[in-house]
């Protein structure tokens, strides 16, 4: 049976980590700024609960379709509880994302059809995995951008970084994912948010490829 009261808790305690920090704020950072401190403390509780939950690393998706373990189901629980209140709270900003906010509702009926039939495990895991791997820079580069750090060389390596790590990440090992899912016993539902994740992906990678030539653009115009 799925543990619905910890879902709740969890949700509940992003958000209470949310009110401290913007609390610590004291009104000096934005909504998102404070919003990102806690997406960052999510992605390293993600990875680390991701990786542990791995059944073995030789065959990291063997056991796709199956059963989800402990390990697994603590670790879908936890981002689930994270996406849930992340997605409430950036609807609550003056800016909304609509392009995020779907990303987010793709992100929450995938982890939460494996929440309640506490299966597919191993799939939903590697998905979650390679997701947030890129997510450390992309933070960052927003977090730096508030606080002033804009056209340094630590942004423009923290950008680098980004765009590799995310397109090794959800173009490199991701369709190998979703074809590992595709190919599965797998219902439906969850082949139909393996490659709902993917496309979101693509999506993704094209405004990263359409930033970083702006960069570029940017950097050769002030070379002339």
């Amino acid at each position: 049976m799925a543990d619905w009261q910890g879902l709740a808790i969890g949700t509940a305690a992003w958000g209470a980590g949310f009110g401290i920090v913007r609390a610590l704020s004291g009104g000096k950072r934005s909504w998102d700024f404070c919003n990102r401190c806690i997406s960052m403390v999510h992605v390293f509780v993600c990875i680390y609960l991701c990786m542990a939950s791995v059944r073995d690393w030789s065959r990291p998706l063997d056991g796709v379709g199956t059963a989800s373990s402990p390990s697994e189901m603590r670790a879908l629980k936890t981002s689930l509880a994270y996406f849930i209140y992340d997605f409430f709270c950036c609807l609550l900003d003056v800016k909304v994302d609509y392009a995020n906010a779907v990303h987010h509702i793709v992100t929450i009926v995938g982890l939460g059809y494996g929440f309640v039939t506490q299966a597919y495990g191993p799939e939903l895991i590697a998905c979650l995995w390679l997701m947030e791997l890129s997510n450390p820079f992309m933070h960052a580069r927003e977090l730096m951008k508030e606080a002033g750090i804009k056209d340094t060389p630590l942004n423009m390596l923290n950008d680098l970084a980004f765009v590799v790590v995310f397109t090794l990440a959800r173009l490199g090992a991701g369709p190998f994912v979703v074809y590992s899912t595709l190919k599965s016993e797998d219902p439906l539902t969850v082949k139909l948010g393996a490659v709902g994740i993917q496309v979101i992906s693509i999506f993704w990678f094209y405004r990263i490829a359409r930033m970083v030539v702006y960069k570029l653009t940017k950097k050769k115009t002030k070379a002339q």
